[in-house]
């Protein structure tokens, strides 16, 4: 393809930069122990300075996939999909997602929710960030709140996001890996007086899988 063509295929979503795809089980939130086949796409100006997959920000280094065959080989392996990044909403995602409908696949999305959505999503986990707020429509979709607490200051951004997520979100707080030994005694003793609230834990790190 020339580079005009690149650019047209990527603004409709027909080529997605793909940074790594891969069957595993799910490590984080409600569905934590599950196997589902993820699918992390290159691309994310958020910009958390502790993201633990920096070298997903920048689209340009990872290969462009043809969407629906990465779909076909994703629904090969498991009829849970799970989108993540980088931020998989800066792309068009309704090619992918189609796709997989057609497979019959259940497809979950990890995102900040700084992006419109796109596509058919089943299951949405908004992970806000305060570098780049979710938009108001996100809120309202979402399936499950993760919160990552890196310190004191989170519990109340916590706070204030829980309010503006719809009544059957649920909620999670989850410690930023290299603050766990420190934050989870206090996420623990927050939960405790906040019984709405639950722990996540990235499992998979523990697990020492993908």
């Amino acid at each position: 393809m020339t580079k005009t063509q690149n650019n047209t295929a990527l603004e409709s979503g027909e080529m997605l930069p793909v940074m790594e795809h891969f069957y595993t089980i799910q490590g984080e939130g409600a569905y934590t122990g599950t196997p589902a086949y993820f699918i992390r796409l290159g691309g994310c100006d958020v910009g958390c300075h502790w993201c633990d997959v920096k070298e997903s920000w920048d689209p340009n280094i990872h290969p462009l996939h043809n969407a629906r065959e990465i779909a076909d080989i994703a629904a090969s392996y498991s009829k849970t999909i799970v989108l993540t990044g980088g931020e998989p909403l800066m792309w068009n995602l309704a090619p992918l997602t189609s796709r997989l409908k057609e497979k019959g696949c259940k497809i979950h999305i990890e995102t900040s929710g700084a992006y419109p959505m796109s596509g058919h999503l089943d299951w949405i986990t908004l992970s806000p960030k305060k570098t780049g707020l979710p938009l108001e429509e996100i809120y309202q979709k979402a399936s499950e709140l993760k919160v990552i607490i890196f310190n004191q200051h989170d519990f109340k951004f916590a706070e204030e996001q829980a309010a503006k997520v719809n009544e059957n979100c649920m909620l999670y707080m989850q410690s930023e890996w290299s603050k766990r030994d420190k934050m989870y005694p206090e996420i623990t003793d927050y939960i405790l007086k906040n019984p709405q609230w639950r722990a996540s834990v990235q499992t998979h790190k523990y697990l020492n899988i993908p």
